[in-house]
């Protein structure tokens, strides 16, 4: 967590736009089971990048819960909050029943409500008509986060687009067929209150080093450690660690860790920045949320160094 504050703060100085953080349980190699909290920490910790949740993840909670905390938040940071909102569990499936509101379990099929539901609740609150009419989501007056579906899917897409949404969609879970669904998202929208034309941004994975050599040795530990289902990863390999567990894997497994290599943009600068710049054409998007994931945090923070000089972001003033 220490080294996330750190690199918040390194992301707003190199000229980086968002900080996002992500809600994942029961994995020793990740910590965000709270991004509301770290939402709060990060955005104390700077004092000019928009600082988000990518996402929460609505199944598990109250939509009234979620616009309120969000709410808080974006009084106490004006204007540099986004709410990012995501329909997956995050999360194994004993930890996911353990996660559940109640007796019953919000599935899919709640889904769509659930995010009108969360989108009422950020603006005056449900129509007269809605069980919970009256309730309204405080404090009043401190406005609302910028709201963001989030998804790999033509679903998330075409709520997205249903409900006026802003639409982040995740390449590096699903790298097919995302152009596609993002240029489906473009034409069924329909403008909102909150958002009057289609926002998308497309979120990448990537490992940037001085040479693709470097890359390809720090990419190796994502790849081992993506092979595990997300409840029973562990911390990340080191790229020497990940290269011994490679070496011995059976032949279905190995073709399956080439396959997702296809997920991750890994390389040099200048690779790198013509790899992400051609995705971002593919899915005609003007913003694009980087992650890299290494087992170096010192990597990891030169990761973004060398892509921030790649795409020549500037300092904010001051």
């Amino acid at each position: 967590m220490r080294e996330t504050v750190a690199l918040s703060r390194a992301a707003e100085a190199l000229g980086y736009a968002r900080y996002w953080l992500a809600e994942h349980h029961n994995t020793r190699g990740l910590a965000g089971t709270a991004p509301e909290v770290l939402v709060a920490r990060v955005a104390s910790a700077t004092s000019s990048i928009r600082v988000g949740a990518g996402g929460v993840l609505l199944s598990h909670y109250s939509p009234l819960k979620v616009a309120e905390v969000f709410r808080v938040l974006q009084a106490l940071f004006p204007g540099r909050i986004d709410l990012g909102v995501g329909r997956t569990p995050g999360a194994d499936e004993v930890t996911t029943a353990a996660l559940r509101p109640g007796p019953e379990a919000y599935g899919d099929e709640h889904f769509p409500r659930r995010v009108a539901d969360l989108v009422a609740y950020l603006g005056e609150g449900p129509e007269a008509d809605h069980p919970h009419a009256g309730a309204r989501a405080g404090p009043h007056g401190a406005g609302s986060p910028d709201l963001w579906l989030l998804g790999s899917s033509p679903y998330s897409a075409g709520l997205a687009a249903t409900l006026g949404l802003r639409f982040c969609f995740a390449q590096f879970i699903t790298p097919a067929y995302g152009p596609r669904i993002m240029e489906r998202y473009r034409r069924r929208f329909a403008p909102s209150s909150t958002c009057s034309s289609p926002q998308a941004a497309v979120a990448v994975s990537v490992v940037c080093a001085a040479t693709d050599e470097e890359a390809e040795a720090l990419a190796i530990s994502q790849a081992v450690w993506r092979l595990r289902p997300e409840g029973g990863r562990g911390p990340v390999p080191s790229p020497r660690e990940a290269s011994a567990t490679a070496r011995d894997l059976d032949p279905v497994t190995r073709a399956r860790m080439a396959q997702d290599r296809g997920r991750v943009v890994v390389g040099d600068p200048g690779r790198v920045r013509d790899e992400v710049l051609s995705l971002a054409g593919d899915f005609d998007v003007d913003e694009v949320l980087v992650v890299t994931v290494c087992h170096d945090q010192a990597a990891r923070r030169r990761s973004y160094e060398l892509l921030a000089r790649a795409f020549e972001l500037e300092a904010p003033p001051g």
